[in-house]
């Protein structure tokens, strides 16, 4: 019950000092953000990280499906063949138009 009671008045203390702080704060704060995701660097580190996100995704997926790949039903099994087709004759776009780049 005390830590209910502490998150609960942790809510109200940060409700009270955002609103304290007003709308010039938000758009500072808004502004900061923006100069931040628009600086090169943090867009190339960015961009690195998912990079490196999907090399590990891919060797997750090799890795597990080399492992579970006789125990998947085969309506699955089927599926994910008829998908992995599909992405091969796409160019690797998916349905929202993003690559695997």
């Amino acid at each position: 019950m005390r830590y209910r009671l502490t998150f609960v008045a942790g809510i109200v203390l940060g409700y009270v000092l955002g609103t304290r702080a007003g709308r010039e704060r938000y758009e500072q704060l808004k502004k900061s953000a923006r100069r931040v995701a628009e600086n090169p660097a943090v867009r190339n580190t960015a961009e690195s990280a998912a990079q490196q996100g999907r090399e590990f995704a891919g060797k997750a997926y090799h890795a597990v499906s080399d492992k579970v790949g006789d125990k998947v039903p085969e309506s699955v099994a089927g599926r994910v063949r008829s998908l992995r087709e599909r992405s091969a004759h796409d160019g690797g776009a998916d349905d929202w138009g993003t690559s695997n780049t």
